[in-house]
Order: structure tokens, then sequence, then C-alpha cells
């Protein structure tokens, strides 16, 4: 007699040997320029040079060299929601991987069965039986093993897989945005507090002006057409100070959201501008390999390799499906029956499903899983075209930001030495007080302009190397 377990044996030998159809999953290609720049953008400055070629070491953030910032930071890492919401994706993905794989093997179970049945007389036709009511009992274990022999569950593996690594992806993906929007809001903070300042330098200057016309005026040296234009002027500039501060509360607001906190539980450090460090030198990989760290590029490449499985799956419903099953049960009339050695009973059976009239279903199932492919290819090379794009936009950004500081530090420099030369035209007798005054506010909205081109630069800077995807992420090493 043939017993069932080397016949489960040679089925699970067969289902771990098969092979699987559809296609095989191929790394999308990109064409890569050798540079980012496009014909006519202006180089990088001369004190903050790009070099292509290299990768950042170590957590990005660390060239501004802000410990607060670094704080900060680890903080929103640590107790981020959003982030929460990541992870937890991510392990149910790999828990779908694992449930996945587990389809693919045999299972066995154990089942008791207590009943009472009778059988109808007309069941037995002309032999006139007739079986009185009965109980009867039954326990034993049971076992199917699905041969996968065009892989389809292999396939629907590969594609569980595959969305896992989307997952792992998305977290990277997250976990850069959550620093590149940490410092950001932390320059925000260190810009709204220098330009708050710069500006109650420049309201100062109003108000002297304001009160000196007044003085003038009582002297008989001034006129009211001149004390309207101060006014004028105050009133103007003060409407430049409830913006910065809602700009300075906002940020605040926003950095307490991040790191997992309500506003009024946590409080944000008093940033400032001198606490950030102009990185002189960044690391940005070439072209050519940022499809191969930037979390977004890889999270698309992952989901062109679920849509390549999907098809595999597809193409598999449309062979036939074999299945072995197999069951060794003790069989009784009464429950002390079941001990007995006559009360044995096994069966073992082979099912075949051939998919014969189902209306073009599965056929148009497969095309519909080759045009979601088509469809996730082309996202991918979006993807790639679009991280290029930002790439460049922020390294002309780097070049622009260094010409308007410059022009800003050059405003300032000028506005210096006019208000040096007012103050001695002053001295010899030359010129009244209200023109030191006004080179004096030239000079403050000169140093305000000074101030938001730093922040300004400071801030693109954390955009290039959010474009340059930060570090190499953790699911791609």
């Amino acid at each position: 007699m043939t017993r069932p377990a080397p016949l489960l044996a040679a089925a699970l030998a067969l289902m771990l040997s098969a092979c699987a159809v559809g296609p095989d999953f191929v790394r999308p290609q990109t064409r890569a320029a050798p540079t980012y720049a496009a014909p006519g953008d202006a180089p990088p400055p001369a004190d903050q040079a790009v070099v292509l070629g290299q990768s950042q070491a170590g957590d990005w953030w660390t060239p501004f060299r802000a410990p607060a910032l670094d704080r900060v930071i680890t903080l929103a890492l640590a107790n981020n929601q959003d982030l929460a919401v990541a992870r937890a994706r991510l392990a149910e993905a790999q828990d779908d991987v694992r449930a996945a794989a587990a389809a693919r093997l045999p299972e066995a179970a154990l089942g008791a069965t207590a009943g009472r049945q009778k059988y109808g007389a007309a069941l037995f036709g002309p032999l006139e039986l007739s079986v009185p009511p009965f109980t009867y009992y039954s326990v034993g274990p049971t076992a199917r093993a699905p041969l996968d022999i065009f892989g389809g569950a292999k396939r629907a593996e590969e594609a569980k897989a595959a969305y896992a690594e989307y997952r792992g992806y998305e977290l990277e993906a997250a976990r850069l945005t959550l620093s590149a929007n940490v410092a950001a809001q932390a320059l925000a903070v260190a810009a709204a507090r220098s330009q708050t300042a710069d500006l109650e330098t420049v309201l100062a200057d109003d108000e002297r002006n304001v009160a000196l016309i007044r003085t003038a005026i009582r002297v008989g040296s001034g006129t009211r057409t001149q004390l309207l234009s101060a006014e004028s002027q105050l009133a103007s500039d003060r409407t430049l100070m409830p913006p910065l501060r809602q700009q300075e509360s906002t940020a605040r607001h926003a950095l307490a959201v991040l790191t997992g906190q309500a506003p009024a539980d946590w409080t944000a450090p008093d940033f400032a501008l001198a606490d950030f460090t102009l990185p002189s030198e960044i690391a940005a990989s070439l072209p050519s390999e940022l499809a191969h760290r930037r979390p977004d590029i890889l999270a698309a490449e992952a989901q062109v390799h679920a849509a390549s499985a999907a098809i595999g799956v597809a193409t598999a419903n449309l062979y036939p499906k074999i299945e072995i099953t197999g069951a060794f049960t003790q069989q009784a009339l009464t429950p002390g029956g079941l001990a007995q050695g006559g009360a044995s009973a096994w069966a073992f059976a082979a099912n075949l499903t051939q998919p014969l009239f189902n209306g073009g279903r599965l056929n148009a199932e497969r095309r519909a899983a080759a045009r979601r492919y088509d469809a996730a290819i082309a996202s991918y090379r979006q993807t790639v075209l679009k991280a290029f794009g930002e790439v460049a936009d922020r390294l002309q950004a780097l070049a622009n930001d260094a010409d308007q500081l410059r022009a800003q530090a050059q405003a300032a420099d000028t506005a210096a030495s006019a208000l040096d030369l007012a103050r001695r035209s002053y001295a010899a007798g030359n010129s009244g007080i209200l023109d030191v005054l006004d080179a004096e506010r030239r000079l403050a909205q000169a140093q305000l302009g000074r101030s938001q081109a730093k922040a300004q630069r400071l801030a693109d800077t954390v955009q290039l190397y959010l474009a340059l995807g930060g570090a190499m992420p953790a699911a791609a090493r």
C-alpha cells in the first residue's frame, strides 16, 4: 500500500522546484547626463564648491555645525508620528511577505467531528435496506500541499517582497523629508528673529526722524509735508513686523509638531543665523548614481518590481492549478471505538483545475497587469527626471543666492559709507541731522536685506541636500 507521507514529500520537492512564468524583473535603465546643470546655468559659487562623484559621509545636516539643530532632528526622528505610521506600514508589508512565503508550503491541521446522521430509504433502492439513525465520531490530521508548478504563488511572494521594499524606501524618504523640514523650520525661526532685530532698528530710526521733524516744526525749520512723509514711512515699516512675528510663531509651532509634541508642551530653541555654518563643500553623487540613492526613486523602482511580478501572477492564473491533499483519521460509532485498530482510515487525492471558459477575464487581467507595469515604468522615469530637475534648480539657486548675498553686502557697505559721510558732513555743519538719520535708516534696511539673503542661501543649501537624497538609504545599503 502506498503511504501518503512519501507522496507529500515528493509533492513538496516538486513545489519548491517549480518554475515561474512571466517576466523576470530587470532594473529599469535611465539615461543620465554627466552633470546636472543645463547649458547656460551659472557654476556653483567659489565659496561653496559642489564635488561631483562623492557621497555624503554621515548625517547630511552635520556640515551646518549647529548642535541645537542636531538635537531637534534627533528628537523628531524618534517621536514624529508620520514616521511611526511609515514604520508600522513597513512592518505590515514584511508580515505580508512572510504570509505569502508560508502560502507556498504544505499545511497541516487537526480536526475532530461528532455528528448524528440518518440515511433515507431511497438511497439503497431495490435493496430495501434500512439503516437506523446513528452517531459517529472521527479525529485525525489533514494536510494539503499546493503545487506551484507555474510559479503563481512564487510571483505573488515576489510582489509582496517588492512592496515591502517600497515601504522601506518610503520610510527612508519620510526620514529625509522630516529632517529637511526640521532644518527649514529652524532656519525660518532664525531668519525671522534676525529680520525682526533689523526691522526694529529701522523702526527706531523712523521714530527718531518723526520726533526730529516735529521738533523742527516747533522751531519753524520743518514742514508739515516732511512730517507726513516721515509718519507715512514709519507706518509702512510697522506693517512689516506682524508678518515676521507670525513667521517665527508658525515655524516654532511647526517644529513642535514635527517633534511629535503640541506647541504648548515644547519650546523650540532660539535659533539664530549665526548658529549655522554655510558648508564650504557639498558632496554630490553623479546623475547616474542618484537613481540608486534617492529613496523616492528607489521606491518607484520597487513599484516597478511589484508590477512586474503581478504580470507573473496573472500569467500563472492561465495555467492549471494542482493541489495534493491527504488525511489520516480514526472513525468509529462510539468514542471508545476511536482507539481500536480497525478505526483507522486514510485518504490521498490530487486535485487539478484548468480554466476553460471565463469570458476572457484571465487574459484581460494579464493585459491589465502589463498596462500597470508600463505605467510604473513611466512613473519611475518621471521620478528620475524630476529628481534631476530639482538638483539643477538647487544648484542654480546656490549661484543666484551667492550673487544676491554679495549684492546685499555691497549695498550694506555702501550704506555704511554713506552714513559715515553724512556724519562728517553734519559735524562740519554742511547738512542737518535728518540726513544722518536717513543714512542710518538706509543702512538698517540694507542689513535687513543681507539677513534675508543669508537665510535664503542656507535654506537653499538644505534643499540641495534634500534633492541629493541625503545619505544612502539604509534599505539600499
